[in-house]
C-alpha cells in the first residue's frame, strides 16, 4: 500500500462514484478501479459494494476513511515544511465554497494566491451552503465559504465579507424601479435550489416581515446563479440574488436594480473549519492571504 492508494481511497469515498473520483484526480476509471482493488487485497477486505452503476462504502471503508485523511494530512504537512525550508509554500489546496464566493469572489483572490506561491496546486469545489457544510463535516474538505450558517458544535464559523440580496429584472420589464415588499411577491419569481444560502436568507427575511416563501409567485428553480441571470433576462420573472453576482449586469444595464421598500437584506459569508482538524500551514497560510484580500 501507498499514500497514493489511499488518495485514490478517499476521492472514490468522498465522491461516492469511481467516475467522479477519476475525474477529480484525472485518472482514468480503470486506473481508480485497480487501486481500489490492489487496496482492498493488501488490507483483505471489500471497500465498496458495487450495486449496479452505484456504490455503498463498507463498514471497512467507513473506519478507513478518517484515518486516510489524516495520513494524507500528516504527509502533505512534511510536505509543506520541506518547502517553508526552500523559501516557499507547497502542496495542494482545496477549498469548498458556496455559489457566490466560488464564482465571484475567490476567483482573483486565488490567483493572487497562486502568484505569490507558484509551487501550489488549487482547486475550489463549488456547491451550494448545505452541501459544502456536509463536507467539512465528514472531513472531505478543511475550509469551506459558505452564505448561511448549520448549526454544529463541530464548527467553527468566522465573519468573512458582506453581503447584500437584491431583486433584478429585465430593463425591458416595465415595473418602478421602487416597489413595496407585497408587490415583489406578486411578480412571477425565480429562486435557487434548496439547500442554497441565497434563498435560505431570502426565507429568513419573508419570515421576519411576517411573509410565507410557499406563498410566492414562484415559476421556477435553478441550481446556479448565472442561470438565474439568463432567465431573468428574458423579462418573464424576476429574482433576489448577491449584490456580488449582478454587479458587472448591472454596471452594463443587461439587469436593472428593483429596490423594495423597508430593510435592506444583508448577510454574511462565512469561513467555516471543523474544530477538532488542525488546518495545514498552507491552508493557515491561504486565510490569512484570504483576510487581506477583500
Amino acid at each position: 500500500m501507498d499514500l497514493h492508494h489511499l488518495r485514490v481511497f478517499a476521492a472514490v469515498f468522498k465522491n461516492k462514484s469511481f467516475s467522479r473520483a477519476s475525474e477529480e484526480l484525472r485518472l482514468s476509471q480503470p486506473t481508480v478501479s485497480d487501486h481500489i482493488k490492489s487496496l482492498e487485497e493488501y488490507l483483505g477486505c471489500r471497500l465498496f459494494d458495487r450495486l449496479g452503476r452505484n456504490i455503498v462504502p463498507t463498514n471497512e471503508a467507513e473506519a478507513l476513511y478518517h484515518r486516510a485523511c489524516e495520513i494524507i494530512e500528516k504527509m502533505e504537512s512534511i510536505r509543506e515544511i520541506a518547502g517553508r525550508a526552500g523559501g516557499e509554500l507547497t502542496g495542494e489546496l482545496i477549498i469548498g465554497a458556496s455559489t457566490i464566493p466560488g464564482t465571484y469572489l475567490l476567483p482573483p483572490v486565488m490567483m493572487d494566491f497562486k502568484r505569490l506561491n507558484p509551487g501550489i496546486f488549487f482547486k475550489i469545489e463549488i456547491a451550494d451552503s448545505r452541501e459544502t457544510v456536509q463536507k467539512i463535516l465528514s472531513h472531505g474538505l478543511l475550509i469551506g465559504i459558505v452564505g448561511s450558517k448549520q448549526f454544529s458544535h463541530n464548527l467553527n464559523y468566522t465573519q468573512f465579507v458582506d453581503d447584500e440580496l437584491v431583486a433584478v429584472a429585465s430593463p425591458e420589464l416595465s415595473i418602478k424601479n421602487r416597489i413595496s415588499l407585497d408587490e415583489l411577491l406578486s411578480y412571477p419569481m425565480i429562486c435557487r435550489e434548496e439547500g442554497s444560502g441565497t434563498r435560505k436568507e431570502f426565507e429568513r427575511y419573508l419570515d421576519l416581515h411576517g411573509k410565507s416563501f410557499d406563498k410566492m409567485n414562484i415559476v421556477g428553480y435553478f441550481g446556479s446563479t448565472d442561470a438565474i441571470k439568463q432567465a431573468v433576462k428574458t423579462g418573464a420573472a424576476l429574482a433576489v440574488i448577491s449584490r456580488f453576482a449582478v454587479a458587472e449586469d448591472l454596471k452594463h444595464g443587461t439587469l436593472k436594480l428593483i429596490r423594495v421598500s423597508g430593510d435592506e437584506i444583508k448577510r454574511q459569508f462565512y469561513v467555516v473549519t471543523h474544530r477538532k482538524r488542525t488546518l495545514p500551514a498552507l491552508h493557515t497560510a491561504f486565510l490569512a492571504f484570504l483576510n487581506t484580500s477583500l
